[in-house]
């Protein structure tokens, strides 16, 4: 349970892949936590279905505003655009290191560990994401596995990682219970 948690989740104006927020949105509401968009810029997000557009979501708070210490978790959702956004502002990157460096889980799913090559966290850990990622993992020092969900401890945080859409039960779920421990 969720209970008294927030989760944040972090994702670029335009890109995020819809299904990837929205179904790891679910479940931790279902948890009983609570959920807030953090982006880049105020407003709403456009979310994507693949390469066409989805529906907008409001933001919460920006990566300006936004602190890792007010959460209890982090989940980077994915899609190609997203990340590849977000690995771009140093406020986002920022904002990603924060929860490694206080200790706080974090889970991200297909593209979004760009984000964390980016913030320089994936060095000696083991992570899974879309397969185009592996080899940009491996040079950043991680080691890459092709499963539904790999959960990391060997750092300094618990890092919960999945592929694709199809991962999205097992990444819900284990996302769930490491933002509970």
């Amino acid at each position: 349970m969720l209970n008294g948690k927030t989760i944040a989740f972090l994702v670029a104006p335009e890109g995020v892949e819809q299904v990837e927020l929205t179904e790891p949105w679910k479940a931790v509401k279902q948890a009983g936590g609570a959920a807030r968009l953090i982006s880049t810029e105020p407003g709403h997000i456009q979310a994507f279905h693949h390469l066409s557009q989805g529906d907008m979501f409001a933001v919460d708070d920006t990566t300006d505003g936004a602190h890792a210490t007010a959460f209890d978790g982090l989940v980077l959702p994915g899609g190609v655009a997203n990340p590849d956004y977000l690995r771009t502002v140093p406020q986002a990157v920022q904002f990603v290191r924060a929860f490694f460096d206080a200790g706080k889980p974090v889970a991200a799913i297909c593209h979004a560990p760009w984000t964390l090559i980016e913030a320089d966290v994936v060095r000696g850990r083991t992570l899974t994401s879309w397969p185009s990622l592996q080899t940009d993992l491996r040079n950043a020092g991680a080691t890459w596995v092709d499963q539904e969900v790999m959960v990391c401890t060997a750092g300094p945080n618990t890092l919960v990682t999945s592929r694709k859409p199809d991962d999205l039960k097992a990444f819900c779920q284990a996302a769930n219970d490491a933002f509970g421990q």
